[in-house]
């Protein structure tokens, strides 16, 4: 009986081979690499960064105030959202920012650590042999003397490690020579320049996604958490999340505003209590350009205003004693404020909702019928009002601002005017129900601002350390001097020296000077002086007709 053979499984084609980059490829993908990693495509690049910028502190950005974005759509309707499409109001987490960023960092490293490594190599190496036809030098000269050879040479060297050459003496084909260097903290300073800048903008990139900031306006004797759910206006890195927030807690106990004698701020003084949400807190007296800095974080008084304090009694009397709002100033000469106070507590229904709305004036004096200030500080406080009954819309999940209030409700008619007064310290306005509002005085309240910067300290490292490289770039100099001697015609030895400088100044006097003082070493160690020339002159050393 015979067996079918079964059959054979189908040959599995090999997998296709990976594309490889040819020989063609590889020359232009390193053609590129150098161009992007030239100095002068990172100052293009740096340029372009300073230049990106330039939006972003020109027009309102998101991240710092959405009112002032919304406010310039506003006011221009058809500009706007020309900008918007091209990132104008969210320029530093635009697409093309960061890619200007990005490309300016890959570029500054790839330009200064090749330099590095080659500038560590030539700081162990020892200096260059001198050249062979030293006369070419920038600047150049002979020098006779008596002495034999290694005696000059060793006077030469004496001269030049007082001035702090690096010297290295040879037997070079032409006879004994020297080479000495100095001025490589030069270079140094401009490598240090150049990782100071990566190390700057690395730290202010960290700041910016590991950092946050809020802002908020503070009664006195009122306070407030480190929390974004209490904050005015708050702003966050990337990587920031509310759990990584210093748990910190800030009172205001007074706050005080000095003037000058032309009504003009003169300083603001904030006292504060500060600690953590279960501590009594530590005193502390904060101003303008004195915050102040915890591990990380700062405080700071950005600016201050008044809160005008009423007390409502309703009809059943009821009484809702001494509460307040800020009022924002609208003229910072007599901080004339406009504001608005919000009860929506006052009765079981929504309909029995009261608001008041009004102008601030801290020392008033009525003109022509209205209510104006003509002083800053609170030496007559007076308010003119209007009162509102009716649905304030809080609970509606429409956003509106503490500060005023919302225009549609009073479009509708659901919020109703139902009186207005000018009141001073004391007077009452009485409602068409009975309730009675009294102005009992008016609290000021400072403009607080939280701030958290992990990488300040970072940025001031990189800064100082910029500023010692770009100092050592522009002051020192990189300096060779060569020098080989050689037989005399009529006994004796001839030096010819020469010197090759980098960074600016006057290398030909430098020369002439060290020359000379050479010259006076080489005569000191003579047996005897060597002869002048005819005219009695001494011999002064020849130079290139270069540096004639």
């Amino acid at each position: 009986m015979s067996t079918v053979a079964p059959p054979r499984p189908a040959a599995v084609p090999p997998p296709p081979a990976r594309p490889s980059l040819g020989a063609r490829a590889w020359g232009q993908w390193l053609r590129w690499w150098r161009r992007l990693t030239a100095m002068r495509t990172a100052i293009v690049l740096l340029f372009l960064l300073a230049l990106a910028a330039i939006p972003g502190s020109l027009l309102p950005q998101r991240s710092l105030n959405q009112n002032a974005v919304r406010q310039y759509f506003a006011d221009h309707a058809t500009l706007a959202p020309v900008l918007d499409r091209l990132y104008a109001f969210d320029v530093f987490s635009s697409p093309w920012f960061a890619a200007v960023y990005l490309l300016l960092f890959v570029s500054l490293i790839g330009c200064v650590v090749p330099r590095l490594a080659e500038h560590v190599r030539a700081l162990r190496a020892a200096p260059p042999p001198a050249p062979r036809r030293l006369p070419r030098l920038p600047d150049s000269g002979e020098l006779a003397t008596p002495l034999p050879g290694p005696a000059a040479l060793d006077v030469v060297e004496e001269e030049l490690r007082v001035r702090r050459f690096r010297v290295v003496r040879r037997d070079g084909v032409a006879g004994p020579e020297l080479s000495a260097e100095k001025g490589s903290w030069k270079e140094t300073g401009n490598l240090l320049f150049h990782l100071s800048l990566v190390a700057l903008l690395l730290g202010l990139a960290g700041g910016k996604l590991w950092g946050y900031e809020g802002s908020i306006l503070v009664t006195e004797g009122r306070g407030f958490c480190n929390a974004f759910q209490q904050y005015d206006t708050h702003s966050s890195g990337a990587l920031v999340d509310s759990e990584d927030l210093t748990p910190l807690c800030v009172d205001l106990v007074d706050f005080e505003a000095q003037y000058e004698e032309d009504l003009t701020a003169a300083s603001y003084t904030a006292d504060i209590r500060y600690g953590g949400p279960d501590e009594e807190g530590a005193p502390a007296t904060i101003g303008v350009n004195d915050p102040l800095r915890l591990d990380g974080d700062r405080v700071y008084v950005t600016g201050h205003g008044y809160a005008p304090r009423f007390t409502v009694t309703l009809p059943d009397g009821t009484a809702f004693t001494d509460v307040s709002a800020p009022f924002l100033p609208t003229e910072q000469a007599t901080m004339s404020s406009e504001g608005a106070l919000k009860l929506p507590d006052l009765g079981a229904g929504v309909e029995d909702q009261l608001a008041i709305e009004g102008f601030f004036a801290p020392t008033g004096l009525m003109q022509g019928g209205v209510l104006t200030s003509i002083d800053p500080r609170p030496l007559n406080p007076q308010v003119a009002i209007r009162a509102f009954e009716g649905y304030l819309g809080l609970d509606s999940g429409l956003p509106q601002s503490v500060y005023s209030l919302d225009a549609s409700q009073i479009e509708r008619g659901r919020l109703a005017q139902v009186g207005s007064a000018n009141l001073a310290v004391g007077e009452t306005l009485t409602l068409p129900d009975g309730t009675a509002i009294t102005f009992t005085g008016v609290d000021q309240f400072a403009a607080l601002q939280l701030s958290h910067d992990p990488g300040q300290v970072w940025v001031l490292g990189a800064s100082i350390a910029l500023l010692a490289g770009l100092l050592a770039l522009l002051l020192l100099r990189r300096e060779r001097f060569f020098a080989r001697v050689g037989p005399a015609p009529g006994g004796g030895t001839v030096l010819t020296v020469g010197s090759l400088t980098r960074g600016g100044g006057d290398s030909a006097t430098s020369f002439a000077e060290l020359t000379g003082r050479l010259r006076a070493a080489l005569d000191e160690r003579s047996p005897t002086p060597s002869a002048p020339p005819t005219g009695g002159a001494a011999p002064e050393p020849e130079v290139s007709p270069r540096d004639r």
